[in-house]
């Protein structure tokens, strides 16, 4: 068995290489914060954790390093925005391994948020892999918004160990945000 000490980070490109255009800011910015002296976001990128693929690498390379990097991870970060349901071949195919495979719990991440206490009412936007295994209860999900405090708190918290209450409805109650926003 493989060290599992990674964080995959999922997100739809939306078929550009602009960051601008895609939620690839926002696995940039996870980036930044990580190498930030000032900011408190630690975590083991899978990425990094095997040689790099492009779009123009071979379908079976690209599949092949995704498996290595998601059961090398204890979790998974899914960065969700307005258009990442409409993705219908990576996102879905890293939520299925990730769930189906790996093992692992998903922290859904969503942009434009400050919090996430209600799931259900963000459903309209998410991929069908994601909102089939959270139906059938086979995934568990953390619902956060795109923040530094909750997905720290996450990533450091959750694992293939320990998977966040809720099954796949999981959140942070309001107190938990209130002390965030205090600090």
């Amino acid at each position: 068995m493989a060290y599992r000490n990674g964080t995959y980070i999922a997100f739809y490109a939306n078929n550009t290489t602009e960051p601008t255009e895609s939620d690839i800011k926002y696995y940039n910015l996870l980036k930044a914060w990580k190498v930030r002296p000032d900011v408190d976001f630690q975590f083991v990128n899978s990425h990094d954790k095997t040689s790099a693929v492009r779009d123009s690498s071979k379908k079976a390379t690209l599949l092949r390093t995704l498996k290595t990097r998601l059961l090398n991870s204890k979790n998974m970060i899914l960065i969700i925005g307005k258009t990442t349901k409409e993705d219908t071949d990576w996102v879905p195919f890293e939520i299925t391994y990730a769930v189906d495979d790996s093992g692992i719990p998903i922290i859904a991440a969503y942009t434009g948020y400050k919090v996430v206490l209600a799931p259900k009412d963000l459903a309209h936007l998410w991929p069908v892999a994601l909102k089939r295994r959270i139906e059938t209860g086979s995934a568990h999900v953390l619902h956060v918004p795109f923040r530094q405090e909750p997905l720290a708190d996450a990533v450091g918290r959750f694992d293939f160990n320990n998977f966040p209450k809720g099954g796949g409805l999981g959140i942070y109650s309001k107190q938990t945000y209130d002390n965030w926003d205090k600090a």
